[in-house]
C-alpha cells in the first residue's frame, strides 16, 4: 500500500477514485505545525542563531498527525501532494519532518489540476522537497511573526489598534491616503450642454443626444450657467447640420486567462462577490465536484500569477473553437510580457476539460459555482479567440459656429466577444450606441436642449477589486494573500464599507498616521514590494534566507525601541466622571469592539458605563415576512463580516428575518420568498433560488 497525503479532505475522495485500492489517500487538513510562542519575544525564533525556528505541532492537529504517522509506518512509500505553491511545499516539509520515516521513502509530487491524468503523471515525476521554496515560506512566516508580535503589541498598548503587518498595513495606508485625497479635493463647477435631436427613417425614429464640444477651432469648457446661457442664446433651433463624419476601424483584443487577482476583480464587478467568497468557490471547483457518478476537479489551481496555458489545453481549445465557431474565430495564445513581480510557478486558471461546458454541467453546480465556473471557462476560451473588430463613428454637428458631437459604435466582427464580455471595474462607462446612416450637410430635427450643472469628482474610493488591482500593480502581497488582507482590514475595524467601497475608520487613520511617523522606512509600498522580490530570490536560491532576515531585523529593532519610547499613549483617557459604585475616576479604554468607559479601579471594581443604543435607520417598508415590523438598516458586528450592511425586521428577536438587499414587497415566482433590490439588480433573497439562476441567464443573454 502507498500513502498519498493532500491538504484538503475534499481532495481525498476525488484522488482516491482515480488511484484505486493500491493507494491510501489522507489529508493533513492544512498546516500541522507552526512557530512556538517560546523564546525571546515569544517569536519561536532564535534571532541570535541565524533565526532558527522552533516548531510545535498545532493542538488541533495532534490526532491527525498520529493518524498520518501510523499510516506512513505501514506504507511502502509516501507521496506528499500538498498544494503547488510555497505554502504547500512548506506543509510537505513539515509532514516529512514529523512522519519520522527514511527520506528515501518520502517524495514530493505536484499537480496543477485534480484529474486522473495529472495525478498519475505527478506520481511518475516525483521529486525531493524544494528547500529553497520552504525557506522562502519560512522567511515570510518569521517576518510576519516578528512584525505581528512586536509591532502589533506596541500598537495595542499605545493606541489601542489590534494589529499591524507587512502587507496589511500598506494596504490600509493606500485606503487612508485615498480618503485624504478625497477630503482635500477641491471640486470645480462645470456645465454640460446637450442637444436632443432626431432622425426619422422608414424603419424607425432615432433619438440622438449630441454633446457640446466647442467651436470649429477649439474645445470649450462651460464653467458657469452664464456661459452656458450665452451659447444657448446664439443657437438656432432648426439649424443642426452634420458637417463631418469620421469612421475608424479598430480591433479589440481579449484579455489573458484569469490569474488570482483578475478573477477576484471580475467576480466583484459582475456578481458583487468579495475576494474571500470567490476563493472559497474556486477552491471547491478545484478540489472536485460530483458530476454524475464521478468526482472531478473542474479548474486548475486558483492561486497563481501566471497567464500561461499548457500546450495540451491550447490544442483542445483550438479544436473546440474551430468546431463551434469557425476557423476565423481562432487566433491562439497572445504574447504577454512577463511582469517583474510574476513568479510563473504554474498555469493560469482554466477549465481542466474543454468538453465540460458550463451549461453541460450546470445541474451539478450551485448557482455561485456555475457563475464562477462560467467566468473561468469563458475567459480561458476567449483568450485564444480572434480580436473583435469595431467601427467607431464620430459625427460633428454645427450650429451657429458651435460644434456638438455624436459618438457611435458598430461591431463588424464579434470575435472573442461572442463568448466573453469584459467587466468594468473603473466606474467609467462608455456612452456609445449604433447611429443611423447620416450624410454630411444633413439637417437633424431639433427636439430640446438640456443643460446640467456638474462638478469635478474626487478619486474613487477603493473597492476590493480596485484595491487588489492596485496591490498587484505595486507588487504588494501575493495571490494567496489578497483575500486574507481584505478580511483583516474589516475584522480589525480599520475600515467600514460604504456600499462596496472601503472607508477608513478613525482607528484605521490613527494607525496609519502612527505607522507613518515611526515606521515609514519599512511600512511603505517600496519596501514591501522589495521584500516580496527578496522572498522570490530566496525561493530561487539566489539569496540566503537568514541573511535577509538579519538585514530586516537590523532596521526593525531600533524602530520598535524608538516608538516604544516616543509614541504617545492614547489609552486609557481620563474623564471628569466618577464611578457610581466606588467613587474612583472613570477612564475611556479601548477594547475589541471599540471605546468604552470603565472604572479606573479595575479589577477590584468592574463597573462599565452603559452606552445608549443607537437607533437603527427605518426605511418605511413593512417586513414581508411577519407583516408587522418595519425594515431597518443594521450593521454586522460579528466575525469576518463585521461592518457589513444588511437589512432586518425591527421586531427582532420576535421576527428574525434578514435581507442582503432592500425588500421590494414582491414575491419570488419560484419559491414565494421576498424579492430584494441590490443596486440596480432585483433578485430573490434566497441566494440558492432558481429564480436567481434564470436572472443570471437573462443578464448573460443581454450582453
Amino acid at each position: 500500500m502507498k500513502l498519498l497525503i493532500v491538504e484538503s479532505p475534499a481532495k481525498c475522495k476525488t484522488i482516491a477514485h482515480y488511484l484505486g485500492s493500491e493507494y491510501q489517500v489522507e489529508s493533513s487538513v492544512g498546516h500541522i505545525r507552526d512557530l512556538s510562542i517560546k523564546g525571546k519575544g515569544g517569536f519561536g525564533v532564535d534571532i541570535n542563531n541565524n533565526f532558527q525556528p522552533e516548531y510545535v505541532i498545532l493542538k488541533d492537529k495532534e490526532q491527525i498527525v498520529a493518524k498520518l504517522k501510523s499510516a506512513a509506518a505501514l506504507a511502502e512509500h509516501v507521496y506528499l501532494a500538498t498544494d503547488p505553491d510555497r505554502e504547500g511545499e512548506a506543509i510537505s516539509w513539515h509532514l516529512s519532518e514529523v512522519l519520522d520515516e527514511p527520506s528515501s521513502k518520502i517524495s514530493r509530487i505536484v499537480f496543477n489540476e485534480i484529474t486522473k491524468t495529472a495525478v498519475l503523471k505527478a506520481i511518475q515525476n516525483d521529486r525531493d522537497i524544494d528547500m529553497n521554496l520552504v525557506h522562502s515560506q519560512e522567511s515570510r512566516r518569521i517576518l510576519d511573526r516578528i512584525i505581528g508580535f512586536r509591532l502589533s503589541s506596541l500598537l495595542q498598548q499605545k493606541i489601542g489598534s489590534k494589529s499591524a503587518g507587512r502587507v496589511q498595513s500598506v494596504a490600509l495606508k493606500l485606503v487612508v491616503d485615498r480618503e485624504k485625497e478625497i477630503q482635500a479635493f477641491d471640486k470645480t463647477e462645470y456645465w454640460e450642454l446637450s442637444a436632443l435631436l432626431s432622425k426619422v427613417t422608414k424603419e424607425t425614429t432615432y433619438e440622438l443626444k449630441a454633446k457640446f464640444y466647442g467651436t470649429t477651432t477649439k474645445k470649450i469648457t462651460l464653467a458657469s450657467e452664464e456661459e452656458t446661457n450665452e451659447v444657448i442664446a446664439k443657437l438656432q433651433p432648426n439649424n443642426y447640420k452634420v458637417v463631418n463624419i469620421t469612421k475608424k476601424e479598430r480591433s479589440k483584443t481579449s484579455r489573458p486567462p484569469f490569474i488570482t487577482s483578475t478573477l477576484q476583480q471580475d467576480a466583484s464587478a459582475k456578481f458583487n462577490y468579495n475576494a474571500k467568497r470567490v476563493m472559497r468557490i474556486a477552491q471547491t471547483l478545484y478540489e472536485g465536484v460530483e458530476i454524475g457518478k464521478e468526482r472531478v476537479g473542474l479548474i486548475t489551481y486558483m492561486r497563481t500569477d501566471s497567464v500561461r496555458l499548457s500546450d495540451e489545453f491550447i490544442k483542445s481549445a483550438k479544436n473546440y473553437i474551430i468546431e463551434k465557431y469557425g476557423e476565423k474565430y481562432y487566433k491562439g495564445a497572445k504574447k504577454v510580457a512577463k511582469s517583474k513581480n510574476v513568479q510563473d510557478a504554474h498555469e493560469a486558471i482554466r477549465p481542466t476539460d474543454i468538453t465540460r461546458t458550463p451549461d453541460s454541467i450546470k445541474k451539478h453546480l450551485s448557482l455561485e459555482e456555475y457563475k464562477i465556473y462560467s467566468l473561468i471557462y469563458n475567459r480561458a476560451i476567449a483568450s485564444l479567440m480572434s480580436d473583435a473588430l469595431l467601427e467607431d463613428t464620430k459625427v460633428d454637428i454645427e450650429n451657429a459656429g458651435y460644434i456638438f458631437n455624436l459618438s457611435g459604435q458598430v461591431v463588424l466582427f464579434d470575435g472573442f466577444q461572442t463568448i466573453y464580455e469584459e467587466a468594468n471595474i473603473s466606474d467609467e462607462e462608455e456612452d456609445v450606441a449604433k447611429l443611423p446612416d447620416l450624410q454630411v450637410n444633413e439637417i437633424l430635427t431639433y427636439k430640446d436642449l438640456i443643460k446640467e450643472q456638474k462638478f469635478t469628482s474626487p478619486p474613487y474610493r477603493y473597492t476590493e477589486a480596485r484595491l487588489i488591482r492596485k496591490m498587484e500593480e505595486l507588487g504588494i502581497g501575493r495571490p494567496s494573500t489578497y483575500a486574507l488582507t481584505m478580511e483583516t482590514l474589516r475584522a480589525r475595524a480599520y475600515v467600514t464599507m460604504d456600499k462596496r467601497a472601503f472607508v477608513p475608520t478613525t482607528q484605521g487613520i490613527l494607525t496609519t498616521e502612527q505607522l507613518e511617523q515611526f515606521f515609514s522606512s519599512i511600512i511603505n509600498v517600496k519596501y514591501t514590494a522589495e521584500m516580496e522580490a527578496t522572498l522570490d530570490k530566496i525561493a530561487e536560491g539566489k539569496a540566503v534566507w537568514y541573511d535577509e532576515l538579519a538585514k530586516f531585523y537590523a532596521v526593525f529593532a531600533p524602530l520598535i525601541e524608538n516608538a516604544r519610547d516616543n509614541m504617545v499613549k492614547i489609552y486609557p483617557k481620563m474623564t471628569d466622571e466618577f464611578c457610581p459604585n466606588c467613587g474612583l475616576p472613570l477612564l475611556i479604554r479601548r477594547g475589541p469592539f471599540g471605546e468604552f468607559t470603565a472604572c479606573s479601579g479595575y479589577p477590584h471594581c468592574k463597573y462599565i458605563k452603559k452606552t445608549p443604543k443607537k437607533e437603527p435607520v427605518k426605511l418605511g417598508i413593512v417586513c414581508p415576512v411577519c407583516g408587522e415590523g418595519e425594515i431597518v438598516e443594521r450593521t454586522s458586528n460579528r466575525g469576518r463580516s463585521k461592518g457589513a450592511l444588511f437589512y432586518a425586521c425591527s421586531r427582532f428577536p420576535d421576527c428574525k428575518a434578514t435581507f442582503s438587499g432592500i425588500p421590494t414587497g414582491e414575491k419570488c415566482p419560484v419559491c414565494n420568498g421576498p424579492m430584494i433590490k441590490i443596486g440596480d439588480l432585483i433578485r430573490c433573497n434566497n441566494e440558492h433560488c432558481k429564480s436567481n439562476d434564470a436572472l443570471f441567464n437573462r443578464n448573460q443573454d443581454n450582453k
